[in-house]
């Protein structure tokens, strides 16, 4: 994991190298109407405000659980007591990306979503409230996470999340079986070079032409960095996006030539 001054040299580098964030000079015509329709789409949309407010109740939240951490350890803390409200503050995506994710979603309308990595549902709920007709499936590694995630789509009304507790390499292929392809994935969790990699593999194999696959914190570690490039360079690969806390994998077969975009977000 790199530290914050590292990761703070790394976003300035790509603040002030990657592409224009209005799509100016974009050649890419898929590109150029994400970027406009979707990434700079300033709406207020009906499910940002109610999933805010949980998020504002969860940062007040004093409760204190144990945590069982699968992944790659906390970047806040290693202590397996912790507050709910940390784990809001420290742990559930920012406000800037879950709507990013929700507008994703309500964009392309994915059919199935698979989510590695619940937290507290912050970004579950993004994803489940933009496509209600969809089937979700998130993934938690702590029970008692989970437990409070579940709590919180009670809260939210969702009645399209389909929660999985445990570890992702179990789990994972218990939640591929019954499904015949995935429209949309968010990995968000273990976040080490060769388990994102055995995820993404195990994903591919229910991918098609239109999925989206999304990674999170691309540039959290070498590692990470290590296993972004390597699913860049992966043959079915045929667009991706960088937005240094997300990167977004594409699989169409309408694009000439393979295309890699660095976006300032």
């Amino acid at each position: 994991m790199y530290s914050k001054f590292q990761l703070a040299k790394k976003y300035l580098h790509y603040y002030f190298t990657a592409s224009n964030g209005k799509g100016h000079g974009i050649h890419s015509p898929f590109v150029f109407e994400f970027v406009q329709q979707v990434l700079n789409d300033n709406r207020e949309f009906y499910a940002y405000r109610q999933i805010e407010y949980l998020r504002y109740l969860l940062r007040k939240d004093k409760r204190v659980i144990d945590v069982e951490d699968l992944g790659a350890g906390s970047a806040i803390s290693n202590h397996k007591k912790r507050a709910v409200s940390d784990i809001a503050k420290h742990a559930a995506k920012s406000e800037k990306l879950g709507q990013l994710l929700f507008r994703i979603a309500d964009y392309y309308q994915p059919k199935t979503v698979i989510e590695l990595g619940t937290s507290l549902g912050i970004s579950t709920s993004y994803l489940a409230s933009a496509c209600p007709n969809a089937s979700v499936t998130t993934i938690e590694g702590s029970a008692n996470i989970a437990a409070l995630a579940n709590e919180n789509f009670r809260f939210l009304g969702l009645k399209n999340v389909h929660p999985l507790t445990g570890h992702f390499d179990d789990m994972l292929p218990n939640a591929l079986k019954g499904v015949e392809k995935i429209d949309l994935a968010f990995i968000d969790g273990n976040h080490q070079q060769l388990p994102t990699l055995s995820y993404f593999e195990k994903l591919l194999g229910k991918a098609h032409e239109y999925s989206i696959f999304i990674f999170d914190d691309i540039h959290w570690s070498s590692g990470m960095e290590e296993a972004w490039k390597t699913i860049k360079n992966y043959e079915k690969v045929s667009l991706t996006i960088d937005l240094f806390f997300l990167g977004l994998v594409f699989f169409r077969k309408d694009f000439k030539a393979k295309q890699d975009f660095i976006i300032r977000f």
